[in-house]
């Protein structure tokens, strides 16, 4: 610690005599001076320990100078900022290494081509319609690709922080992120093999459908942050139906007194690959195109339509389009369809749990989504 900050102001004096006496190589030189003593002190410590070969402390030293010398050069905010990245860095090895150590190179890869497709792919492409219908612009469309596949992918970082053997609820909360479906897949398998802890896995789903929501919640305030508060209403009061009968089960079945019972060990794959981004591309450039046809030809009741077979397989690309809908269109119709799409989709996911979990566990859930629907529906034409 006295260490880092007798560099830092190392640093802070040398920058501000380069500065004050107009004379940068005294910097140069004092980064020189401190970047052999860093070298130097590597090689001892890592002949004398085998502890001792990373290089985190010492790259740490050299940051912590030259943040110092950042301060007296007039970055504050900057040299601030990065200081406490330095500081959370440092401080958290541990999780980071076990966090590192649940990766695998094709979590690599993936975050790799994620920045392929984001830095390289999306400058590439023509940012104007290039359909009759004036609905498909691949920058837009890709860049809405990249927003999705980012969220999924903070969800799956964090089931890999987590790690297996976690409860279900909370797997069922990271888990949500990634996809809400593999989340009831999963727990539905756990709960035909596990039938004593049949509510906890009904627990963790329903906490993986109200994430669902949220994430639905998220993408509407990043595209489209007009339309938000008409959603949440509706969104609320679905979520408020999950969560009560989610406590409902929590405490009534006796979740809450036996936490460890169940563990959700739910296995996802990372969820970005260029195979997938394309289809997924390919399926939202195909629900643009039918919204875009059913707002000129059969008006809201089209739209519903679209809204309500889009969501049988994803709610994504439909919360994306009636978004950008909703800059030009009626916000009644475009919060009208995305409830129908989760309430879809949330009953494709009933039914899942039904026939793959058995009916102990698909009664609480059908009831809740049945409540759900009948609320949801009315919150958004009442609204």
């Amino acid at each position: 610690m006295r260490t880092f900050i007798l560099l830092a102001l190392l640093g802070a004096c040398a920058g501000y005599l380069s500065r004050g006496a107009a004379v940068p190589w005294i910097l140069a030189a004092a980064l020189l001076i401190v970047g052999a003593f860093v070298v130097v002190g590597y090689f001892v410590t890592s002949r004398a320990s085998e502890d001792g070969k990373g290089l985190t402390t010492e790259v740490a030293a050299v940051v912590v100078f030259l943040l110092g010398a950042m301060v007296m050069l007039g970055n504050h905010e900057i040299a601030i900022g990065l200081g406490v990245i330095t500081a959370a860095v440092l401080a958290y090895k541990r999780p980071l290494h076990r966090f590192v150590k649940r990766l695998g190179w094709d979590d690599v890869f993936a975050g790799l081509r994620l920045l392929i497709a984001t830095f390289i792919a999306l400058p590439l492409l023509p940012n104007r319609p290039i359909d009759p219908w004036g609905a498909l612009n691949p920058y837009a469309l890709w860049l809405l690709v990249i927003l999705i596949s980012s969220l999924s992918l903070v969800g799956y970082a964090l089931t890999r922080w987590l790690g297996p053997g976690k409860g279900a609820l909370i797997t069922g909360l990271a888990g949500g992120l990634v996809s809400s479906t593999a989340v009831t897949l999963s727990f539905s398998r756990e709960a035909r093999a596990n039938p004593q802890n049949t509510s906890a896995f009904a627990c963790g789903i329903l906490v993986a459908w109200a994430v669902m929501f949220a994430r639905m919640l998220v993408l509407v305030a990043l595209l489209n942050r007009a339309l938000l508060p008409s959603m949440l209403i509706p969104f609320g009061v679905m979520a408020a139906v999950i969560g009560g009968f989610a406590a409902l089960l929590y405490y009534r079945d006796g979740v809450a007194s036996r936490p460890a019972a169940a563990k959700g060990d739910l296995k996802v794959a990372n969820p970005f690959s260029l195979t997938a981004a394309a289809k997924f591309a390919a399926f939202f450039a195909v629900v643009l195109v039918a919204v875009k046809i059913a707002q000129e030809s059969f008006p809201a009741n089209g739209i519903y339509a679209v809204a309500s077979i889009a969501g049988l397989t994803d709610v994504d690309a439909i919360t994306l389009t009636m978004a950008e809908f909703a800059k030009s269109g009626s916000v009644q119709v475009a919060v009208t369809a995305i409830v129908i799409a989760a309430l879809t989709n949330t009953l494709v996911k009933c039914a899942i749990a039904f026939v793959v979990g058995g009916a102990p566990l698909g009664k609480p859930l059908l009831v809740t989504t049945a409540v759900m629907l009948v609320a949801g529906l009315a919150a958004a034409i009442i609204l």
